[in-house]
């Protein structure tokens, strides 16, 4: 599983015109599954998301993690993170199918609300367009094969 992590001021998901999901200060979660990955990687996943200390303290430190900052967050499906990039036209069959996906993309964000934080999310498969504000920027890259 990867995570593209970026710390934001205020986050939102858009589909069809319609806001589907909004934050203020927290995480926008760019989210990717791989065939392999299972319900385990997505709740070490979602530990080392909520965990993070990206936010700044007292004394401009990276301290502070999303609790300590009452922050939300904003999880977007993200199969391209898994893209093969060796030509030009990136081929996508590193990324796991629906059926594998959903269910470990929802608990994923099931981990995080059961955590104790608000979790706003795009649709899976959806045609999205994605705002944010970037704080610092501060973007974290995230795989559960590495960490």
């Amino acid at each position: 599983m990867r995570a593209v992590v970026t710390r934001v001021k205020n986050a939102s998901v858009t589909i069809d015109g319609k806001v589907n999901g909004e934050i203020g200060q927290g995480f926008l979660v760019l989210l990717g599954v791989a065939p392999t990955d299972t319900e385990a990687q997505a709740v070490k996943m979602a530990d080392k998301v909520c965990g993070l200390r990206i936010f700044e303290d007292e004394n401009e430190k990276m301290n502070l993690n999303l609790a300590a900052v009452g922050g939300s967050l904003l999880v977007v499906s993200q199969f391209t993170l898994y893209a093969d990039t060796k030509s030009r036209r990136p081929g996508f069959t590193g990324a796991a199918k629906p059926d594998v996906a959903i269910p470990l993309y929802e608990k994923f964000m099931a981990e995080c609300t059961a955590k104790g934080f608000d979790v706003q999310h795009g649709e899976f498969g959806a045609d999205m367009q994605v705002y944010s504000q970037n704080d610092g920027p501060v973007t974290i890259w995230l795989d559960t094969d590495t960490m």
